[in-house]
């Protein structure tokens, strides 16, 4: 990802790399480039100490890491005050839409599980986005009808239970970048939400957008879909 992210910013116009660092490198790289914005594609604990450092010396953060906590949240905001933050569990803007999309239609059905696919290297599970969906989901409705399961044969067939019941399915599997499903179903009808990656280049128009954004939207932002405006 990070490979992808220096790639597009050098083929952007509006866009200038300036610095790249990985894991264990020394942050003040950051600094001495005069950076506007760094990206951030790591590990949680790495991110942590990353974002606060941009903090610090007033650089805004795009942030791709996963795994955040709420405690993690009130931290950036409280440490955010001359520069901004996003952290955004998905930056392919179809996977954007299809979280809205999925919020949207929450009220109208009675059951709903979400199933997601990655490639076998993701060590979390389930993801960002799969956890983003449901928590948007059920903040659009917490009437769910009740899993009706009694016996389960496997342990964790049923997948994981979200919030307001929800659940969510974790695949990894080889072959596989990132994709995910929202099943919804109700009286005589269901409804498929799907968003597929073929390659990493998927996410980089959400990267490029919010780096040219992101000045305009003070302090800690969750979620690219306030940048598109939705």
């Amino acid at each position: 990802m990070g490979q992808e992210v220096c790639r597009a910013v050098e083929a952007d116009p509006d866009l200038d790399l300036v610095a790249s660092i990985d894991l264990g490198d020394d942050l003040a790289a950051l600094v001495d480039a005069n950076c506007d914005v760094v990206v951030d594609f790591t590990v949680i604990d790495s991110a942590r100490s990353t974002i606060a450092f941009l903090a610090e010396n007033g650089i805004h953060a795009v942030v791709g890491t996963s795994g955040f906590e709420d405690a993690d949240h009130e931290n950036f905001r409280q440490a955010f005050t001359e520069s901004n933050c996003l952290l955004a569990p998905n930056f392919a803007i179809g996977a954007v839409l299809m979280t809205r999309f999925a919020e949207i239609a929450a009220p109208f059905f009675d059951t709903a599980e979400i199933i997601e696919y990655h490639h076998d290297t993701k060590i979390d599970s389930p993801s960002g986005t799969a956890t983003h969906t449901a928590e948007r989901m059920a903040a659009a409705s917490s009437d769910w009808a009740p899993d009706p399961t009694t016996l389960e044969v496997y342990e964790g067939a049923r997948g994981g239970e979200g919030p307001s019941g929800i659940r969510v399915h974790a695949i990894r599997m080889r072959g596989v970048v990132a994709n995910q499903e929202v099943l919804l179903g109700t009286t005589g009808q269901t409804l498929a939400i799907r968003h597929e990656t073929v390659d990493r280049t998927s996410f980089m128009p959400g990267v490029v957008l919010a780096c040219k954004r992101i000045a305009d939207f003070p302090g800690v932002t969750i979620g690219l879909d306030t940048y598109l405006g939705l």
